[in-house]
């Protein structure tokens, strides 16, 4: 049987406050990047995430972002490399000693796009990996997008894994349509739940301007703090299933 990784962005929670509904994300999904207190996240909910992890079978996997919670990890803040690798590091560290058996690491927001694009910025950030692969013992892999990351990865040992985004709009680039822009984010299930099915029997996405983007995407993502989060995962996990397609993650 086919099958792909869904993973969720989730455990953002803001000043104790959940911003998606976790329990129910939790439940369809196969992937969890839980914020581990960069942009949010704090103790309590990193240990939730573990726990919900466990309960429902699914991967957890660090979702690190720039120092930034005022602005939800969704500026670029110019720090030196030996800082970021330190930050990203911390991060990672109180993920796991929040009970966490880490699978992989997927940046946040603006740090992900920086270390998409910015050879520097990637290679802090893959360092901070790297660090933590060898303590384990094994490598944990980087899920993203963006060359200069792959690259890092490349050159770090690390395995490189490329996500597609189901509730984003693309650019036809292949790059996402910022934030805050016209066609930024989906809402529709049902277009969301096709546009999964299309990702995996194609290995291609529409842009916002009607051309087609390819992609060899392992892994879909869905953002757990749009309002239709819900609604989309279960659309779009029933919409696999119904094509054969297995969800699963092979972390």
């Amino acid at each position: 049987m086919r099958a792909i990784d869904l993973n969720a962005d989730l455990g953002e929670t803001v000043d104790g406050v959940p911003t998606a509904d976790d329990e129910a994300m939790f439940a369809v999904i196969s992937s969890a990047n839980v914020a581990c207190g960069g942009h949010a996240g704090d103790a309590a909910s990193m240990a939730a995430s573990v726990e919900r992890a466990a309960r429902f079978g699914v991967a957890v996997g660090a979702h690190p972002s720039y120092p930034d919670r005022p602005g939800f990890g969704r500026v670029r803040l110019e720090m030196a490399p030996a800082d970021l690798r330190a930050s990203v590091a911390g991060q990672l560290t109180a993920l796991r000693a929040a009970g966490a058996d880490l699978r992989y690491v997927k940046p946040h927001g603006a740090l992900y796009h920086a270390a998409g694009s910015d050879p520097l910025v990637a290679t802090a950030v893959v360092a901070a990996v790297a660090d933590l692969s060898a303590v384990l013992g094994r490598p944990l892999p980087v899920l993203a997008l963006g060359d200069a990351l792959a690259a890092a990865s490349a050159a770090a040992g690390l395995p490189f894994v490329r996500e597609a985004f189901l509730d984003r709009g693309y650019l036809p680039s292949g790059d996402l349509v910022l934030r805050g822009e016209p066609g930024d984010l989906l809402h529709d299930p049902a277009e969301v739940a096709r546009r999964a099915v299309r990702l995996v029997d194609e290995r291609r996405v529409a842009a916002v301007d009607g051309t087609t983007v390819t992609t060899d995407a392992a892994s879909l993502c869905l953002h757990g703090d749009t309002p239709e989060a819900v609604d989309m995962a279960r659309a779009v996990r029933a919409a696999l299933s119904s094509a054969g397609i297995a969800v699963r993650a092979d972390w």
